[in-house]
């Protein structure tokens, strides 16, 4: 299987879930301003990232699974690495962790969540805004 036709290539370079060819996001998951804000539609396939109002309210049960994952996976590699270290630090550790990556965590949480529902149907098929007919 080709790498760039998986759904963890979409997830890891926030591509369009349909065509991996185009941009999910409006800007880098660290641009506050503008943290997890998603296009409206694809810009190379134009199809729609929104099958319904508050679909991506369930990212927040995967952006859960991540943080979870990262903060044990970060307690083991103390408890290997550092056993002896104080618990005040392990948990400013892990905490300082998170913290710096809850915008990444949010952003992939969103991507993951839109590839569980989303197919990938290969490049653009639309190339014109819809609704827009000429002649």
């Amino acid at each position: 299987m080709e790498w760039k036709v998986t759904k963890l290539y979409s997830i890891l370079n926030f591509k369009c879930p349909f065509c991996h060819e185009g941009q999910f996001f409006v800007a880098h998951p660290y641009n506050l301003r503008r943290a997890g804000d998603l296009l409206e539609r694809c810009p190379a396939c134009q199809r729609k990232y929104s099958i319904e109002p508050g679909f991506y309210f369930g990212a927040m049960y995967v952006s859960y699974a991540i943080t979870v994952a990262v903060a044990v996976s970060i307690w083991v590699a103390i408890q290997v690495l550092a056993p002896d270290l104080a618990l005040h630090w392990q948990i400013g550790l892990i905490g300082m962790v998170l913290f710096l990556g809850a915008p990444l965590f949010y952003a992939l949480s969103k991507i993951t969540w839109a590839n569980m529902f989303f197919e990938y149907k290969g490049p653009g098929v639309v190339k014109e805004k819809p609704g827009r007919s000429e002649g």
